[in-house]
């Protein structure tokens, strides 16, 4: 059957090209804001089999409550706008989400435990955003939310340039808003096999009941089976099992799987039948997984704050001058390789030396291009995603009032020996050689520039490197790459420039962010 509301524009703003999901009150279609240049985004349309006000009210309450969320936390959707159709149908509007849901991902396989912490505490972060709560103006207290309905379909993992993966908890339309909602019915709503035994009940819940379904959701994303089967999937199966079974010992349905058993106790603690005797809160559940994180992820940051750290361009000094001069020495002996084409390229190369092996970046440009650069600041950051394949950006820059930027930016792939080569070398010595080639001349080096790597930024190489070896690869090489030169195109070159602009003297200084 043809969808009436496909090719509908709303507020003559929101074109609808195709639906891509359902929630709770109604459908999600891809769209185009057309008021911003044919943005992507998603726009959710209230079911016309819902009418009524009462749930025209609650599908107001639920784009109020991802809006403020939204503000409060990465973690949570966020949702830009809302309106009525010309039939009078409500809708909001929400940032378009491009990955897969949870659900997705462990239909794939179980989660790697370092996977598992990385995600799980983002998880528990959006929830504790919505636990402590929204403002009303009707209300002088923040109004806490039980969003009633945790499970992996209602979590969506995308890939950010420079965060990685990233957790968002969507679908707040049977949300509970405590405090207010008095007239609020107490039959069932939420999703059978996640459902929390007081829920079953329908009596009124708080937020241990969100913390009983997310004990579930852990159990299925470490080892890819639920926890509870019920004889028949009806709610009077499914409220006996909640009420009385007690969940499998993770090695009962994955054997195969090694959890720790601080973590195991934990997810077990968060299915226990009494409300009492869980975690009482999504705080107490990331204070116990602290320990975890420091064993499994090492302090891990899958990737730096683009707008944090370039705030923070520190000066470095340069290498000893005798040991700079030898090492650039060596450098100009060097000779464009065959196996290379004489274009304006840029690629990197650990150079052997009698000292040790050097980082190098090496590039190609015209001459007069060449001796323009040879005065400037240079200046150097680096992004990296973990998913779907570790990869890194080493972006140099070679900045003059006169001229502007040179942009040279670097790809490495980091489960390859010379992408974890190269990345330990910076990381370990803190220095690199930008060797630059002449393209009417491209036989010999024609000029070295010492370039140098900040503290902050060695520890964040080394965390990388050591990451990417133990991360397995969950899709194309290319995705990564296209992430990370997006992010080049649309935000960090406009932030560095604004930076080098706002420091700028035309020393030939070397600069790392």
């Amino acid at each position: 059957m043809a969808d009436s509301n496909l090719g509908c524009k709303l507020a003559n703003r929101y074109e609808l090209l195709e639906p891509i999901g359902q929630g709770s009150m109604g459908r999600v279609y891809l769209a185009e804001d057309l008021l911003l240049g044919s943005v992507k985004v998603a726009v959710k349309l209230l079911s016309q089999t819902m009418p009524g006000e009462k749930m025209r009210d609650r599908f107001m309450q639920e784009a109020m409550t991802c809006a403020q969320l939204g503000q409060k936390s990465i973690h949570v959707v966020r949702v830009t706008d809302y309106g009525v159709s010309d039939e009078g149908i409500p809708f909001y509007v929400m940032e378009y989400l491009q990955g897969q849901s949870l659900s997705q991902l462990i239909n794939l396989q179980p989660l790697p435990v370092p996977r598992f912490l990385g995600l799980i505490r983002q998880i528990c972060l959006g929830l504790q955003a919505a636990h402590d709560g929204i403002t009303l103006k009707t209300q002088p207290e923040p109004v806490p939310i039980i969003h009633r309905d945790i499970k992996p379909s209602n979590i969506m993992i995308v890939q950010d340039p420079t965060l990685g993966e990233l957790a968002k908890i969507l679908d707040f339309g049977i949300a509970k808003l405590m405090q207010i909602d008095s007239d609020q019915t107490n039959c069932f709503m939420g999703t059978l096999a996640y459902a929390s035994p007081e829920q079953m009940e329908g009596r009124d819940l708080d937020s241990r009941s969100d913390i009983y379904s997310l004990g579930v959701m852990m159990f299925q994303m470490l080892t890819g089976h639920l926890p509870l089967r019920a004889s028949s999937h009806t709610f009077g199966g499914w409220y006996k099992v909640h009420q009385t079974q007690s969940p499998k010992r993770m090695g009962e349905v994955a054997s195969n799987i090694k959890i720790p058993k601080l973590l195991e106790d934990l997810v077990m603690s968060c299915m226990a039948k009494p409300p009492a005797d869980r975690p009482q809160n999504t705080q107490e559940l990331l204070q116990t997984l602290e320990p975890l994180q420091a064993r499994y992820v090492n302090g891990f940051r899958i990737s730096q704050r683009i707008g944090t750290t370039l705030n923070r361009v520190p000066v470095t000094r340069q290498p000893a001058a005798a040991e700079g001069v030898q090492e650039d020495q060596v450098c100009k002996l060097t000779v464009w390789p065959v196996t290379k084409p004489v274009a304006e390229i840029v690629f990197p190369h650990p150079l052997p030396t009698s000292k040790g092996t050097l980082a190098t970046l090496w590039a190609m440009m015209p001459d007069a291009e060449i001796n323009r650069r040879l005065v400037s600041t240079r200046y150097n950051t680096f992004i990296c995603t973990m998913a779907p394949h570790p990869m890194m950006l080493w972006l140099t820059v070679l900045y003059s009032s006169a001229y502007g930027a040179r942009w040279l930016p670097c790809y490495l792939d980091l489960k390859t020996p010379l992408g974890q080569e190269i990345a330990g070398l910076l990381s370990q010595i803190g220095v690199y050689k930008l060797l630059l080639f002449a393209l009417e001349n491209p036989r010999r080096c024609a000029h070295v520039l010492s370039c140098s790597v900040s503290d902050p930024q060695r520890s964040l190489l080394q965390d990388w490197v050591l990451t990417a070896r133990s991360r397995p690869s969950t899709g194309a090489i290319t995705t990564s790459r296209d992430l990370l030169r997006n992010e080049l195109q649309t935000k960090l070159k406009a932030k560095v420039l604004q930076k080098l602009e706002s420091i700028y003297v035309d020393t030939g200084s070397s600069l790392s962010d």
